[in-house]
């Protein structure tokens, strides 16, 4: 299907194809400027956008942007599309859906009910037509929660992932960081290493020390090494401590498989997890990162936008029920996500999208030294997807991660988005740390004192039930 055009001041814009609506329809960003797909004008983009308007939502069934034949990623979204789910929408354009989803009738039992019977696209699509206040107020209707240790993603709860990366993997710098986490209240998400070592038995150690720290102190969280799946798959062989199995995927068969993955190795994996039934309140347990350039990067992004494409990947995330998704939002560079302005921008389309497609969706909020992005950046996506109400955000010691070499969130900037938004941790974890007399019964972090003797066991490493 093809040859859409529009006229606007008098020019007749026409586009080839559907991906290329899309593409001319999309916010500016560099990554589309890369790909030489972006519009070539504000007039062009204001001509795709109202071309993609008056679309049926119903063409994304019938005009799949990869091929269904080539590409395992197509076939997930096709074959498990719920069309039941979708028939409260199906005689909607893309415009009326936006629309719609702003409406009171779209409420969050309503946008549960449909998450199954949307495509990726079909999200995306949406998203082009929408301001960033739009984007927030569909969001924070959507209510997608899931639970291992803890409960992820209630209302009027912020989680946390505690980042205590280290650039030589030392167990003694990686324990002060997450016990420093652990005293501003992080980490209820996961606790979660990037190893700077990827190997079976440096995961094995990792996941060792994480896990005696935990049962130690009896901390109701769940812990990751954020390994290659496939190293996931020989920990849990060996009988390693697996909570969560992580995995960096995107958008196509052919990125996935620059990834070294394949949806044959998730399952597999996810297989193995449930077998473990290490949950306490519930086995959700995966973990996928995602980010917009990641396709294009791999030279796999077959003429897809790169917001669009970024979309797909969380079908991919959908099919195994995970506990966390986040979008390492700034990450890849600037080649693809320019400055601060399309860093914001990013964020909150793929919050956006990855809620309302029923997944529970965090972000990584961050950028990397070379990107035109600074904290004061950070400080606004920080705080507009906590107003979306995002499932979790990701915390580095004083917000800059010395492993990965790249500047996220700090543990202050959690205690600031939970007082300002009186957003509390899950609650198991906020019960914890009630316990340990690390915060008080108004939700605010206490500073370790004499007077706080369970507080102090932490601190010295004694055990939960130490006299």
């Amino acid at each position: 299907m093809g040859n859409f055009s529009h006229v606007f001041r008098g020019e007749t814009f026409r586009f080839p194809d559907l991906k290329t609506v899309l593409a001319r329809a999309s916010a500016r960003r560099s990554g589309d400027e890369l790909a030489g797909l972006a519009a070539a004008s504000d007039a062009e983009r204001v001509a795709a956008r109202a071309v993609l308007a008056d679309l049926p939502l119903k063409i994304f069934l019938e005009d799949p942007l990869i091929p269904y034949e080539t590409d395992e990623v197509t076939r997930l979204i096709f074959d498990t599309h719920d069309h039941a789910a979708f028939r409260p929408v199906a005689h909607m354009t893309v415009g009326q859906f936006r629309d719609w989803l702003l409406s009171y009738e779209a409420d969050s039992a309503a946008l549960t009910a449909l998450a199954p019977g949307l495509t990726p696209e079909m999200a995306a699509a949406a998203s082009k037509l929408m301001r960033n206040q739009d984007l927030i107020a569909v969001a924070r209707k959507c209510r997608v929660v899931k639970a291992f240790r803890n409960t992820v993603g209630l209302e009027g709860r912020l989680s946390s992932r505690l980042q205590p990366n280290h650039p030589t993997d030392d167990l003694k710098g990686i324990a002060a960081s997450t016990l420093d986490g652990l005293l501003y209240g992080t980490g209820d998400a996961v606790i979660g290493i990037n190893p700077a070592t990827d190997s079976v038995q440096n995961c094995l150690s990792l996941l060792s020390m994480l896990d005696d720290l935990r049962t130690r102190y009896d901390i109701p969280t769940q812990t990751c090494v954020l390994t290659h799946v496939t190293n996931s798959i020989e920990v849990m062989n060996a009988g390693g401590a697996v909570d969560l199995v992580f995995q960096s995927i995107a958008g196509s068969q052919a990125a996935n498989e620059g990834f070294g993955v394949n949806l044959s190795i998730l399952r597999e994996a996810y297989e193995a997890s449930q077998s473990l039934k290490r949950g306490a309140i519930g086995q959700d347990t995966m973990y996928f990162e995602t980010g917009q350039g990641a396709a294009l990067s791999a030279g796999a992004h077959f003429g897809v936008d790169q917001q669009t494409i970024e979309a797909r990947a969380y079908a991919v995330a959908r099919a195994f029920s995970p506990l966390l998704v986040n979008t390492v939002v700034g990450f890849i560079g600037p080649e693809y996500l320019y400055d601060g302005k399309q860093i914001i921008r990013a964020g909150l389309e793929d919050h956006f999208c990855g809620k309302l497609l029923g997944i529970s969706m965090g972000c990584d909020v961050c950028y990397t030294n070379h990107a035109e992005a600074d904290q004061d950046d950070m400080d606004t996506l920080m705080t507009l997807l906590t107003a979306a109400g995002v499932n979790f955000v990701i915390a580095v010691p004083g917000a800059d991660d010395v492993m990965l070499n790249y500047q996220s969130l700090s543990y202050h900037d959690v205690l600031y988005l939970r007082a300002t938004f009186g957003a509390r941790p899950a609650p198991e974890f906020e019960d914890w740390l009630e316990k340990m007399e690390m915060m008080d019964r108004h939700g605010r972090m206490r500073l370790p004192g004499p007077q706080n003797k369970a507080q102090n066991r932490l601190l010295l490493g004694e055990g939960q039930n130490a006299a």
